[in-house]
């Protein structure tokens, strides 16, 4: 059956403009961004399928250009489209944060911080900096491989913040389990960060740990964060 005999409501582009984008699965978000499926497959079955074969829609979205475009169903012109996307999507939250709001509201840097390392498969640790209002100055994403106080130097921190001219910072890294739970390691490195950050007047506000399906952790919030 085509999707175009389906009932309105079932169909994906009209399940989004009656009930918003929130109310569509994975796979009917995805085809959507798909537009077609294949010969004997409808877009959503496709999307399905493509689903299954890169398990997670995370997976999918931080695919490598090699891996996507091996799939089938998909090709170049599917990778460089959703490169775009995922790009604007980016622009989108970073404007919001840089427009001289204060960061006040841990959701808000979760959904940004989503986007810069939620995605990717490998633990990555970055810092938002932050002025004397707690405006953000940018973000930067320092470490990449299994996080702890051998490979994360609070020293490149530091630097990296006196060169920024930063008054405070937000530290951020991901979970690729998908569980944002912080460790005794994260734990221990935050410490570590916050005291040599503090030797400098620099205010470590929060830890924020990106796990999966909108999953995030505030150690601020949690009351986690070294006194």
């Amino acid at each position: 059956m085509s999707i175009r005999d389906w009932h309105e409501n079932d169909r994906p582009r009209e399940k989004l403009l009656r009930f918003g984008a929130g109310s569509l699965s994975d796979a009917e978000l995805l085809a959507i961004f798909l537009r077609v499926g294949i010969k004997g497959q409808s877009a959503v079955a496709l999307a399905e399928n493509l689903l299954t074969h890169f398990q997670t829609l995370p997976a999918l979205l931080n695919a490598s250009e090699a891996e996507f475009c091996q799939a089938k169903g998909l090709g170049q012109a599917k990778y460089v489209q959703l490169q775009a996307v995922l790009e604007m999507s980016k622009r989108h939250f970073e404007s919001g944060l840089q427009s001289g709001e204060t960061l006040s509201d841990p959701h808000s840097v979760a959904r940004y911080l989503e986007y810069h390392i939620g995605h990717s498969q490998r633990e990555r640790f970055g810092i938002l900096l932050l002025n004397q209002q707690h405006q953000m100055i940018r973000y930067v994403t320092l470490f990449e491989g299994t996080l702890n106080q051998a490979t994360v130097h609070p020293r490149e921190i530091l630097k990296l913040a006196l060169d920024e001219n930063a008054a405070a910072v937000i530290l951020a890294h991901n979970h690729p389990s998908g569980d944002p739970t912080p460790s005794q390691a994260d734990i221990k490195l935050t410490e570590a960060i916050g005291e040599a950050l503090r030797l400098v007047d620099i205010r470590c506000l929060d830890h924020l740990i990106i796990g999966d399906k909108g999953r995030w952790h505030s150690m601020a919030q949690q009351r986690q964060m070294p006194s």
